[in-house]
């Protein structure tokens, strides 16, 4: 494992990078909203994709990186997010398939630039489809988000997730786990559900 710090318009982000040997492809994550990378759903995820035969970056956020725990409007995560991908695109990962994705917050920012990177594929762990309902207005889902992927998404998602379970749709699976947004009960079964799902994404 090796690291590198990025420049992004929003400061400099960090990518860790795990090879596999002889990659297929690169799997790209980003974090939740108020933790690290070393998240057990993550580490996971990793862990499978490497078996896999993808080289996995895990990637921290410039507000992260700057000691900051409140993440930054989504417009700079999505800028920051797509100028790492473009970095680790011309250097780490050139020349390799890329399936993009995160855990929560993460996950949410590499739906909406997937257009922007070019990921073959997204993967979401523990999707917030629903925010915290704040005073009497009903929550307003993050349904839209998903549905306007257009390539192929697994959501893994634990089955009391108190930001609710997302709909499985067209190209979208949905792998539900035991455990709440956490994600940190069943470790065996993501790692089963990202290695049985990665084989079927057709890479160009």
């Amino acid at each position: 494992m090796s690291s590198s710090q990025i420049d992004t318009p929003s400061g400099p982000a960090r990518a860790h990078l795990h090879p596999a040997d002889g990659p297929q492809g690169a799997l790209v994550l980003g974090h939740g909203a108020g933790a690290g990378i070393d998240g057990p759903d993550l580490t996971a995820a990793t862990e499978a994709a490497r078996a896999e035969g993808f080289s996995v970056a895990l990637i921290e956020q410039p507000y992260r990186v700057a000691g900051r725990r409140s993440p930054a409007p989504a417009k700079r995560l999505d800028e920051a997010w797509v100028a790492v991908i473009e970095h680790l695109r011309a250097n780490h990962l050139s020349n390799l398939p890329l399936i993009a994705g995160g855990r929560s917050l993460g996950a949410r920012v590499a739906c909406r630039t997937v257009a922007l990177t070019g990921a073959q594929a997204v993967l979401c762990l523990a999707f917030p489809l629903l925010p915290p309902r704040r005073g009497d207005k009903p929550p307003q889902s993050r349904l839209p988000e998903l549905e306007a992927v257009e390539v192929p998404v697994l959501v893994v998602q634990g089955e009391s997730d108190r930001f609710g379970m997302p709909p499985e749709g067209p190209g979208r699976q949905v792998a539900k786990v035991r455990g709440d947004h956490g994600l940190k009960s069943d470790s065996e079964v993501i790692a089963a559900a990202v290695r049985a799902w990665l084989p079927t994404v057709e890479l160009g």
